[in-house]
């Protein structure tokens, strides 16, 4: 059974940092690629960023480049979001998710946390 547990979310002021972290149990090999999502209210789920645990790659929205870094440690088989430099606009719940490749589509990821809210306000 597949399970992903997303940590770390909370309140920030404008120009803080957060780090997220995903811990993943139960897949196999198969299931590569884990990505952070985000949906705000009113809005479609969006990819924020991705990565492989096999090579590392990763990916990233332009909207969080520069701002968002993410990581992995396959020992502990989690996978860290560390946010610089929040604004108000990256306010959403935030989700992992995992599935066979790494893309920054929702429909690509099979297996969902149960999400993190973060709050980007003064």
């Amino acid at each position: 059974q597949v399970q992903l547990v997303e940590s770390g979310g909370g309140l920030v002021q404008p120009g803080g940092s957060l780090r997220l972290s995903c811990a993943a149990s139960g897949f196999t090999l198969d299931y590569d690629a884990i990505g952070w999502f985000r949906q705000a209210p009113g809005k479609e789920r969006e990819g924020v960023s991705c990565i492989s645990f096999s090579d590392g790659s990763t990916y990233y929205a332009d909207s969080v480049k520069g701002r968002f870094t993410i990581s992995r440690d396959n020992a502990k088989n989690t996978v860290y979001l560390q946010m610089n430099n929040l604004k108000p606009e990256d306010t959403a719940v935030y989700y992992c998710a995992t599935g066979t490749q790494v893309g920054m589509h929702p429909l690509s990821y099979d297996y969902w946390g149960q999400g993190t809210q973060v709050t980007v306000s003064s």
